[in-house]
């Protein structure tokens, strides 16, 4: 793991001219407060811009964020500059984050409550503490992708959360027509980031576990997902616990919920603890992928990928990552799935 070299606060707090009043019984509580409440008190009445902290890391190697991560990434690894936005919840509140590569440098700027908890995990986050040295291809096109995408590393955001109802939503749908619905309910139940990005956050599980499960229905999701997910909001804390759980016990505790098996459990983890071994049991695309692309199989089951998948064992979902990247796909048949509007019915 690299260690970090810089930890600065941006810009000092200022009190702006925003119009509000404040009393004089106000004014004599705020002189009595200590500097931590007496920022959150300011903050509360909408007088304070809350600073930025930073947090900058001398790289050891190149490193992609494109291929690493899918937030809002901006340039690549040959224009020297990249840039990547995220917003998240987290244990210690709502944070938005900026992270830009430069050179041999990447900096981590975020803002909101959630500033210091982004900054303590932002290297995990990007994969500084990922090793590939043992990685080792057995096929061409592995060799050639992981050449091309020698950037990428597996990292781990520490949050279940995080992306597990996007990955609820997504159980028996069309991609278009869960993102539909994710973008619905981000619209009604998310909340604004903080920091300068307009970016909005997912809905906090206590928002989505007190509702009814047809108030999905507008959403574009059927009873059985809403009732996943409201179940997964309500106990989201015994969810949580297993991003700090060893790997079989995490896949363990998040498959002991009604509607999570072994394809959403890999999917979370995957990223909510960087499990480089992750791969989709189950999905109806990445079987036939890994087929082709390593044995020119143009339909497969789990059990073939599986097998094919054998000699990357420790780093299989590496593999799935580099033949994504590289755009690789088996052969369509027949029509396209349709994308249905659940509204409708």
């Amino acid at each position: 793991m690299q260690d970090a070299v810089e930890v600065t606060v941006n810009e000092p707090l200022s009190v702006l001219d925003t119009g509000n009043s404040v009393s004089a019984d106000q004014q004599g509580n705020v002189a009595d407060l200590e500097p931590g409440r007496l920022q959150a008190f300011a903050t509360t009445i909408g007088l304070v811009s809350s600073a930025s902290k930073t947090r900058t890391i001398e790289l050891a190697s190149t490193l992609d964020l494109r291929a690493s991560i899918s937030d809002r990434v901006t340039g690549d690894v040959a224009g020297g500059i990249q840039q990547a936005w995220r917003a998240t919840r987290t244990p210690e509140g709502l944070s938005c984050m900026r992270i830009r590569v430069e050179a041999d440098q990447i900096e981590f700027e975020a803002w909101g409550p959630g500033t210091d908890w982004s900054l303590d995990t932002a290297p995990a986050l990007v994969g500084l503490d990922d090793d590939p040295s043992t990685f080792e291809a057995h096929h061409d096109i592995v060799a050639k992708l992981h050449r091309r995408f020698h950037g990428l590393r597996i990292g781990r955001t520490g949050l279940i959360w995080d992306y597990l109802p996007q990955v609820i939503l997504e159980q028996k749908v069309t991609g278009i027509e869960a993102n539909q619905s994710w973008r619905s309910l981000v619209r009604t139940f998310g909340e604004d980031a903080p920091g300068p990005e307009p970016l909005r956050i997912g809905p906090p599980p206590q928002a989505l576990a007190a509702l009814p499960y047809h108030a999905f229905h507008s959403h574009g999701v059927e009873r059985k997902r809403a009732d996943i997910m409201i179940n997964a909001a309500r106990r989201v804390n015994r969810l949580e616990e297993a991003a700090a759980m060893p790997v079989e016990q995490a896949y363990e505790r998040m498959m002991a919920f009604r509607g999570i098996g072994i394809w959403t459990a890999s999917l979370v983890l995957g990223r909510a603890i960087g499990d480089p071994d992750a791969i989709p049991i189950g999905d109806y695309h990445v079987k036939n992928t890994v087929c082709w692309a390593l044995a020119g199989e143009p339909r497969g089951t789990d059990e073939r990928m599986i097998e094919l998948l054998e000699p990357y064992r420790g780093h299989r979902q590496r593999v799935v990552r580099l033949l994504h990247l590289g755009g690789i796909s088996a052969p369509k048949y027949g029509p396209r799935t349709v994308p249905r509007d659940i509204r409708r019915h």
